[in-house]
């Protein structure tokens, strides 16, 4: 079964930090490309980072470039997004996704909440 478990969400003041977590299972998560994506209620849903399977090339959106950073971890079946200088435009549900290399298969996480307010 596959699983994409995210968490790390949560209330912060503008100019803080969180840290996501992403943890994956049921699939090969080395051959899998993974992002994350955000969607403020009443907008589209964006991709907000990429990581490609083995960690080596990253994409970001241009309004997170400098404060963001996807990481990842192959031996815990785990992607990270590192949140810094957080904005009350970057609340949303951050979703995780998975894109298998391979198969081209995708999943998508259930999601966790970022608000980020004084």
């Amino acid at each position: 079964q596959v699983q994409l478990v995210e968490s790390g969400g949560g209330l912060v003041q503008p100019g803080g930090s969180l840290r996501l977590f992403c943890a994956a299972s049921g699939f090969i998560f080395s051959r899998s490309a993974m992002s994350w994506y955000r969607q403020a209620p009443g907008k589209e849903r964006e991709l907000v980072a990429r990581i490609s399977n083995g960690g080596g090339a990253t994409t970001y959106v241009d309004s997170v470039k400098g404060r963001f950073t996807i990481s990842r971890d192959n031996a815990k079946n785990t992607v990270y997004l590192q949140m810094s200088s957080l904005k009350p435009e970057d609340t949303g549900m951050y979703y995780c996704y998975a894109r298998n290399q391979d198969t081209l298969l995708t999943y998508w996480g259930q999601g966790t909440q970022v608000t980020v307010s004084s």
